[in-house]
């Protein structure tokens, strides 16, 4: 399996997450034979328990509202399929995962997240996945704060079959991120990941040293970071959200990665992080393995979390 083959992937990691939601729903629908106002009562509550979230689950049934009323639907056989059209808009436009462009070379990523998320692992199975694609990867161990950091990222590098650049802990995390874009365009290396310290969003001086970094690279190689991700995990919900506000007023996020979400059954966070945060997940995480790494795909997302009604 590769980044691109999701749709398998997606139905196995969303299992939880759509017999929480789906089918919830599912059960609904043979309790209820009409259409009512208990009736939205209870999906709401269905779509908060998945954390969904409250102005995400709010737009949603005001848009089914709407289209039962407009389109004169009373039987609840038609609420599964409008659900589906209505998460399909909240998502926003069919996403089209692609590789970095030619034309950015090193493509740099600085990823940030709180410990715990994922980063360092999410890190290692990005690097494998982009090398499988035939890209070579530099990764800078920029986390200096903790040792037990680099040496995991020196079993994912040796993993993944990519370089390493580190130095000894506790010094600069800027100097890791500039010698590690250095060495990248000296061997001409395609895709530069910095990996950065978890921290926890409220700490205003750990937040600057990511303004540091950031400002580093972009004077190291004008556009660089091309990307600035955030690894959240999806057991978190709602408190995710905060994480991702925070973040991105520091360095200006562009994307998401969201991982652990087959452990969990609020996999309807991903509609709150759309709605709300207006930000695209870029990629999910879906098991332990160095594989289970994916590009998010709005398509492949939906027909997972409805295949075969919730079952």
């Amino acid at each position: 399996m590769g980044l691109f083959d999701t749709l398998s992937k997606f139905t196995e990691g969303l299992s939880k997450t759509r017999i929480s939601l789906i089918g919830r729903v599912q059960k609904l629908i043979t309790a209820q034979s009409k259409i009512d106002d208990a009736t939205f009562n209870e999906l709401e509550q269905i779509l908060l328990e998945a954390d969904v979230g409250f102005a995400t689950t709010s737009e949603i049934l005001t848009r089914l509202r709407h289209r039962v009323k407009e389109e004169r639907f009373e039987d609840t056989s038609a609420l599964l399929a409008l659900l589906k059209e209505v998460v399909l808009e909240i998502l926003g436009p069919q996403s089209i995962p692609s590789m970095p462009p030619a034309e950015l070379r090193p493509f740099v990523i600085m990823v940030v997240g709180v410990n715990g998320a994922g980063k360092t692992t999410t890190i290692g199975k990005m690097a494998y996945q982009y090398r499988q694609a035939g890209y070579r990867v530099v990764i800078g161990a920029a986390d200096t704060f903790r040792a037990a950091a680099n040496e995991q990222l020196e079993i994912w590098a040796k993993r993944a079959g990519v370089e390493l650049v580190q130095q000894s802990q506790g010094s600069d995390p800027a100097a890791v991120a500039f010698d590690a874009l250095n060495s990248a365009l000296a061997k001409k290396a395609d895709i530069v990941i910095i990996d950065t310290a978890g921290r926890l969003h409220t700490k205003v001086p750990l937040m600057e040293e990511l303004r540091k970094i950031k400002r580093v690279l972009e004077k190291r190689l004008p556009g660089a970071p091309h990307e600035v991700l955030l690894v959240l995990d999806a057991a978190t919900g709602q408190n995710g959200l905060q994480q991702a506000k925070v973040f991105s007023a520091a360095v200006e996020l562009t994307g998401l990665v969201l991982t652990k979400i087959d452990g969990t059954a609020k996999g309807g966070i991903i509609l709150a992080i759309a709605y709300e945060l207006k930000l695209p997940v870029k990629f999910v995480g879906m098991g332990e393995g160095i594989d289970d790494l994916r590009f998010f795909d709005t398509h492949a997302f939906v027909e997972a979390l409805f295949a075969s009604g919730g079952k």
